[in-house]
Parts: C-alpha cells; sequence; structure tokens
C-alpha cells in the first residue's frame, strides 16, 4: 500500500541561483566601468566629437581588450536574463528550448558583429 505524502514538485533549472546572481552583478559593474570610461573619454577628447575622434578612443589595445570584456559580459548578461524569464515564463519544453537557441544564436551574431567592428578601428 502506498501513502501519498503531498505533492510532487516540478523543479526546473539547476540550481542557478547565487551564481547566476552573482554573475549578472559582476557583469553589471564591468558595463558600468565601461560606460564611465567612454564617457570621461569623450567629455575629455579635445575638439568637436567625430569619427577620428571616436575611433581614437578605441584605438588602444587596452580599450580594446576592456571594449571585447564587455561585450562577453554583456552576451552572458543577457543569456542569463533571458534564460531566466523564458524558463519562468515558457511552460511548453519544445517552445522553450527553440526560443532559448535562438536567443543564443542571436547572442552569437550580435557578439561577432560588435567584435568584428571593434577590430577594424
Amino acid at each position: 500500500m502506498a501513502i501519498n505524502h503531498g505533492t510532487r514538485r516540478s523543479v526546473v533549472g539547476a540550481h542557478y541561483g547565487t551564481r547566476d546572481w552573482l554573475a549578472q552583478r559582476a557583469t553589471a559593474v564591468l558595463m558600468a566601468v565601461f560606460t564611465v570610461v567612454v564617457l570621461a573619454s569623450v567629455i575629455f577628447s579635445r575638439g568637436p566629437v567625430s569619427y577620428e575622434s571616436w575611433a581614437g578612443i578605441f584605438h588602444p589595445q587596452w580599450m580594446k581588450m576592456l571594449t571585447f570584456a564587455t561585450i562577453v559580459g554583456l552576451v552572458y548578461h543577457v543569456w542569463v536574463g533571458m534564460r531566466d524569464v523564458l524558463m519562468d515564463y515558457v511552460k511548453p519544453v519544445g517552445i522553450r528550448l527553440a526560443l532559448q537557441v535562438l536567443v543564443i544564436v542571436w547572442l552569437v551574431g550580435c557578439a561577432g558583429w560588435a567584435i568584428q567592428v571593434l577590430w577594424r578601428v
């Protein structure tokens, strides 16, 4: 005779909680630092903002590396947020998987394009 104690709870995800919460905060700090650096570069640049001065901001290797790290951080930040939204609000597994794949393809494409633009400067 089987005794049923309560209901079975369907657990979604793999206990991403704390790790992803910290990752979102770290990537947000990285994006804030990048924003401050770019704003300071624009404010303290001499003369009007032109294509040449804008490209000059991103010419040094350290700025390219900071921008690259920010792009990677932004992509991860968006992925964690979109994954959580899809896991919370899209219940059919097949549709959720398809949407997650579309998000990944879109983010990889955007990151590739951004990095291509960055290394042209």
